[in-house]
């Protein structure tokens, strides 16, 4: 099924299959952005502006993420993460780099189109969790605490005393002249850099 035809499946309402999605992303393979990917520890080589066009035809379809996610193919993974239904996870299941791939995606959202975002409910989330999150999963979610203080100064307060009390990252060894990742301090920093202090 190629992407016309991904379209019309969707119109009228037939799901798509792993076997015809993974055949639409062979299609979009480009050795080119392989070559270029593989330096950067990636394995796919689809375009992500394209990836993105298909996750868009697909809409929604938390199943079908499912599915792809568990074929282990790069490509597959990253459209797995953008037609999946987040809210549809239990806690448990997502593993940690799923974790880490929905907070990079809603930190994204956090920056560029946060109507519709709850905040607050972020914030409680972080609060929880991000102490006591595995390494990686911390990061992003330091990310996340740190983009809402810098992007969102009705919640600035509440990210910095957030950051802390968890102390998370406070220690981490930063080399002069870079912005430390302790959520206060980079908070502090790039809103002094914008507003031009």
């Amino acid at each position: 099924m190629r992407g016309k035809e991904i379209e019309v499946a969707q119109a009228t309402k037939t799901p798509a299959t792993v076997a015809e999605v993974m055949a639409e992303l062979a299609a979009l393979e480009d050795p080119k952005i392989r070559a270029v990917n593989e330096k950067h520890g990636d394995d796919h080589g689809v375009n992500l502006t394209k990836l993105r066009a298909l996750a868009k035809q697909l809409k929604t379809e938390h199943e079908l993420a499912g599915e792809l996610w568990h074929t282990g193919n790069g490509a597959a993974r990253l459209l797995a993460l953008l037609i999946c239904r987040p809210k549809a996870f239990e806690a448990a299941e997502p593993d940690p780099l799923v974790a880490r791939a929905g907070w990079a995606l809603t930190t994204h959202r956090v920056t560029k189109k946060s109507e519709g975002l709850d905040l607050p409910g972020l914030l409680d989330t972080i609060e929880a969790e991000m102490k006591t999150a595995p390494d990686r999963l911390q990061w992003a979610m330091n990310h996340c605490l740190a983009q809402i203080g810098i992007d969102h100064a009705e919640y600035r307060a509440r990210a910095i005393d957030i950051g802390e009390r968890l102390e998370v990252l406070k220690d981490y060894p930063t080399p002069p002249n870079c912005t430390s990742p302790f959520a206060p301090i980079w908070i502090a920093e790039i809103v002094r850099r914008q507003e031009g202090r």
